[in-house]
């Protein structure tokens, strides 16, 4: 593999591309990235590996996905680091240190979810033992989940685009993953909607997806 990223790397630097085509580069092999991940992680698509490989790959599906998502979003990371690139802008002092404490506390705020969903789910370990399978995701309106649909999300969103120094290449990179990630929270809200009907319905009428209400929320509804 070393070898392979290599060799498309040398290729990269040959064709001599300018540097205002690579954001174009960029976008199109996140496009294509979104794209795949988008069809691996619909229903259908689980439904048909369960078909074919019974409870083993229903419960080894969400790993398998997770594995292959870091793995394959690599070369797209190649790209953006290979790539002909110009700088953008570069925040100044004091305001650099505001913009990494933000990034902190919105990486706290991802880790807060990610405990509140249960990382080992999250992950996909938890599914492997077959009496988990059997259980029944429960809907989680409390704690970061108060304040956005999609506190994992909404986080990456602000880790991306604070990051001290923006380049042609990182902007096309943050502007296609911004997409990415607002798409596939309307494919995710459509799932949760046929998973838990109206409780769902009933959460999104009053919880914001991805920017919070500067106003303060009300008390989370329990539901069964």
């Amino acid at each position: 593999m070393y070898n392979t990223l290599l060799a498309a790397t040398n290729i990269l630097f040959a064709m001599n591309i300018h540097p205002l085509l690579s954001p174009l580069v960029i976008l199109l092999a996140v496009l294509l990235y979104g794209a795949v991940h988008s069809l691996l992680a619909s229903l259908g698509a689980k439904s048909l590996v369960q078909r074919r490989f019974g409870a083993i790959g229903s419960g080894s599906y969400r790993l398998g996905y997770n594995a292959f998502a870091f793995i394959s979003f690599f070369p797209v990371m190649v790209l953006a680091a290979v790539l002909p690139d110009r700088a953008i802008y570069s925040i100044p002092t004091p305001w650099v240190f505001l913009s990494i404490t933000i990034q902190g506390l919105a990486a706290v705020f991802l880790l807060i979810a990610l405990l509140q969903t249960g990382l080992w789910s999250f992950l996909g370990f938890r599914q492997l033992v077959p009496i988990n399978q059997e259980k029944h995701q429960k809907l989680v309106v409390r704690g970061a989940y108060r304040y956005v649909r999609h506190p994992l999300y909404a986080a990456g969103l602000v880790l991306i685009w604070l990051i001290p120094r923006m380049t042609l290449n990182m902007m096309a990179l943050n502007l296609s993953l911004s997409l990415y990630l607002v798409i596939g929270a309307l494919i995710e809200e459509r799932k949760l909607l046929q998973e838990f009907g109206e409780d769902y319905a009933a959460y999104q009428d009053r919880t914001p997806m991805l920017f919070p209400k500067l106003r303060k929320q009300p008390e989370s509804i329990r539901f069964p």
